[in-house]
């Protein structure tokens, strides 16, 4: 009898085993591909980031290129006007105040692109994070459910044992059997007290 309560304990222990070894490695994958998706977001960010800098670089060159258009054409303005000393101080007015809306017009053109790649770049990050959170969330209720598994196989090999060791100790048995066995009992009982 010993030895079938052994060999019962025997393989609850290995259900056991087994069963946190898989809970153990689902938890390593799950952290694993967290991991990964924390780098794919990295990734991206640091991607988003830098297409933000070349945007911020590329603007100022643009700024710096319409400048030098506002101050050429100012400048040609005023070489103009100094040819034409004949014209009147209006001529002179109109191209300045010309050379001004033209500057003032480019420069807000480089603004909004500035504007629309940082935006860009922004959203491209908060998507990232959003995959990482998503993926960590999606990783935790596959752990939760595969402990889940794990704890509903070990309940079940715990009865599976308790009922071989019931059964090899002669404990177990249909309840028919063990009614009867009682019936017997009271009757005999209730024989021996009336002698």
């Amino acid at each position: 009898m010993s030895s079938n309560q052994d060999q019962a304990s025997y393989r609850a222990g290995e259900t056991k085993a087994r069963t946190e070894e898989k809970a153990g490695h689902a938890m390593g994958v799950t952290k694993d591909k967290a991991y990964e998706a924390k780098d794919r977001a990295s990734d991206a960010a640091g991607t988003a980031a830098g297409e933000g800098h070349d945007a911020k670089e590329a603007t100022k060159g643009k700024a710096y290129e319409a400048k030098d258009k506002a101050s050429e054409t100012a400048q040609a303005a005023k070489d103009r006007a100094c040819e034409g000393k004949d014209q009147t101080g209006s001529f002179l007015g109109q191209k300045t105040e010309a050379a001004k809306q033209k500057a003032s017009e480019t420069t807000e053109a480089t603004k909004q692109k500035a504007s629309e790649t940082a935006e860009a770049a922004k959203q491209k990050t908060s998507d990232a994070a959003q995959y990482t959170k998503d993926s960590a969330v999606a990783g935790k209720d596959k752990t939760g459910s595969v402990l889940q598994q794990a704890g509903e196989q070990v309940k079940s090999a715990a009865v599976g044992a308790k009922d071989a060791v019931m059964n090899t100790l002669g404990m177990g048995g249909d309840e028919g059997n063990a009614d009867s066995t009682t019936k017997d009992t009271s009757t005999t009982e209730t024989t021996t007290g009336g002698r």
